[in-house]
């Protein structure tokens, strides 16, 4: 079996680099993250593959300073596997590639039934990949020979996954949409931080109390304060299960804390507290959270038909619409055109409502080209055919 070293030192570091800027052709680059362990979503290894170069894995926090390979291989074209979960990482250190080639998205692009990475080189190259340290902690220090195995084949056989969707999206004229797509990932915008980070807690969305809220809230405040100071995922210092069981239950003592069997978690007895200074400061405060916090979302459309008739019907004649084009082009709904994007020009369609005015809506709310090109016209007929429907409806009713 081959022996993978890890690049953790300045010497190894430079060597690395004088390789990979030999190479040729594309650069096939992956991330390991200790998602599930640490709170960080910091790369522990970086993992990079070029022809004629050779296989390189990156020990990340021993590397001080990436600005050297940065510099040489910025404006190559780097392939990646569902980009956009590992470019944030690569960004953290200094990596952040000018152009990309996604093959996660390319094989949706290409309506292929799996897109994981192991099922996409099984089906393209007939190769086989083991996934059984997918969910592995990447922050152990020395990492294991089997790790390093599975994170090399990661990005050895990467470049010959992007040559064959390369064929495949000349083959099916889908070599453009798919450029623009990459693209859009590429320079998409960062999400700005929750303003109420807490309400992502699983399970918060059925408490209708604004006390109850409020000893959730605290703790999850405390959890997260704890994870950060530790670097251990919060999910593993008590899970939102547990946050949750606790806001409900409101324990009026420390000690009927303590007895709460659904209160579970590494540190739920050791830090018991921390924990019931959060729940005093939710029973106590008179900073009560808003039960509904207000959105410009449009509401979930199984509402729609009673708060909005009319946008229900246009909805749903746009959504048939837009799934004849899909099935058309193959490939999944969400992709010929993002879901949320279909709901807001039918709660609220421009006026006048034709292809140019609803085109128009979409790009701003960051369609591409491509997807305004194929959907906006038949949207604007769906739309037509939803009013007319409507005054049929009533006509007959009157």
């Amino acid at each position: 079996m081959d022996e993978y070293r890890v690049i953790e030192t300045p010497g190894a570091f430079d060597e690395a680099v004088d390789l990979l800027l030999g190479g040729e052709g594309p650069i096939a680059v992956d991330a390991e993250r200790a998602s599930g362990f640490r709170y960080s979503q910091r790369a522990y290894l970086i993992q990079m593959y070029r022809r004629g170069a050779g296989v390189f894995l990156f020990d990340a926090p021993a590397v001080p300073d990436f600005s050297a390979l940065e510099d040489g291989i910025r404006a190559e074209e780097w392939v990646l596997h569902a980009a956009s979960q590992d470019l944030a990482c690569l960004r953290e250190v200094g990596l952040d590639p000018d152009h990309i080639f996604d093959t996660e998205l390319a094989a949706r692009l290409l309506g292929m039934p799996r897109v994981g990475l192991a099922s996409v080189v099984e089906e393209l190259l007939g190769v086989k990949l083991a996934k059984e340290h997918s969910a592995a902690d990447w922050s152990t220090r020395p990492l294991p020979q089997s790790w390093l195995k599975y994170a090399a084949l990661d990005v050895e056989l990467l470049v010959d996954v992007r040559d064959r969707l390369v064929d495949r999206l000349d083959e099916t004229g889908k070599a453009a949409l798919a450029g623009q797509e990459f693209d859009a990932v590429l320079h998409r915008a960062a999400k700005p931080p929750a303003a109420e980070p807490w309400r992502r807690l699983s399970g918060i969305h059925s408490m209708r109390s604004p006390r109850n809220l409020a000893v959730a809230r605290e703790l999850w405040v405390s959890r997260d304060a704890l994870a950060s100071e530790t670097d251990i995922a919060p999910g593993r210092l008590i899970p939102d299960a547990s946050i949750v069981a606790v806001a409900r239950a409101l324990p009026s003592t420390r000690r009927a804390l303590a007895d709460l069997r659904e209160f579970t978690g590494r540190a739920s007895r050791s830090e018991l507290d921390r924990w019931w200074s959060a729940i005093e400061h939710g029973l106590s405060t008179d900073e009560l959270p808003a039960v509904r916090v207000p959105s410009d979302a449009p509401p979930p459309p199984r509402a729609w038909a009673a708060r909005n008739p009319e946008a229900d019907i246009r909805l749903k004649a746009a959504k048939a619409a837009v799934a004849v084009i899909a099935e058309q082009l193959d490939m999944p709904v969400e992709n010929l055109l993002t879901p949320d994007f279909l709901r807001r020009v039918a709660w609220h369609p421009p006026q006048p409502a034709d292809a140019v005015s609803i085109g128009t809506a979409l790009a701003q709310l960051g369609a591409r080209p491509w997807q305004i090109e194929a959907t906006a016209q038949i949207i604007a007929d769906a739309f037509v055919e939803a009013s007319q429907s409507l005054l049929d409806a009533t006509s007959e009713g009157s």
